[in-house]
């Protein structure tokens, strides 16, 4: 017998702090987890299935997220209420923003999409407890201006396999980074945030696992003085066989965009 598919986009962002992650995992709240549950209770009986844009680790955040959304039989007739009825049984961590209906053809794994990254951070002195969600506190004074040229360097199509978590001789490591800067902050405020913040942006079509924590780990050992200029345009050649020893902490990341071609 067929079965009548309607396919939807919502857009979502959520605090990563007390999530493990997106994917669903035995035991743990997950970011997935509580969507999914939260959309059994507001449908009842009908049958839906939902799929991610992507996967976030534990405690990492989202400003703007996605999920596709497959339901079976029964379309959604008004989206508002729909949204309405979603965020009011949502924690209060996790948010839909909006919501629209595509055709069987969209794949939101396989579809093109760039993402825009942000690494929100302070140097030099301990913060207030309050900003730990969303700020990384590297205690160490950091050389930022060197730090900031540092981050021009990932810019364009390198090798970045010393920058992918436990790779392996299989993978395809070459990738493009259409933008990789440091700035200082005025996307993220709060009146208990030390004067001075930065945000690391880094934009893109694909990250591999912990890319970017990686990447902004040898920032941070940069702004110490523990590496040079030199040695990060090294890691990026082809011939690299440097291994990242220094995960930047998951609390600093937001994906901030997720843009559809």
């Amino acid at each position: 017998m067929f079965t009548k598919r309607f396919y939807y986009l919502i857009n979502i962002q959520y605090l990563g702090y007390r999530f493990h992650g997106w994917q669903k995992q035995p035991d743990v709240k997950t970011v997935h987890l509580m969507i999914d549950r939260t959309l059994k209770y507001i449908l009842g009986e009908q049958r839906f299935k939902t799929l991610g844009a992507g996967r976030t680790d534990a405690m990492v955040s989202a400003n703007e997220a996605a999920i596709e959304l497959f339901l079976y039989d029964k379309p959604i007739e008004d989206f508002d209420s729909f949204l309405g009825i979603f965020n009011h049984n949502l924690p209060q961590d996790l948010r839909a923003l909006s919501i629209k209906q595509v055709d069987e053809k969209f794949n939101i794994i396989q579809d093109s999409k760039i993402k825009e990254y942000h690494y929100v951070f302070s140097e030099g002195t301990k913060n207030h407890p309050f900003c730990a969600p969303i700020l990384s506190t590297i205690l160490e004074p950091l050389d930022v201006e060197l730090m900031k040229k540092g981050a021009k360097l990932f810019e364009g199509t390198h090798n970045f396999k010393p920058y992918c978590y436990r790779a392996t001789d299989k993978g395809e490591y070459t990738r493009t980074i259409k933008k990789s800067e440091i700035i200082e902050n005025d996307i993220y405020t709060a009146s208990f945030f030390p004067q001075s913040t930065y945000v690391f942006k880094i934009r893109g079509k694909g990250f591999m696992r912990n890319q970017i924590r990686l990447m902004f780990g040898c920032l941070i050992k940069l702004g110490r003085g523990e590496v040079t200029l030199d040695y990060i345009e090294s890691t990026l050649q082809p011939n690299s066989k440097e291994v990242m020893d220094y995960i930047a902490p998951a609390s600093g990341l937001i994906l901030h965009s997720l843009d559809f071609d």
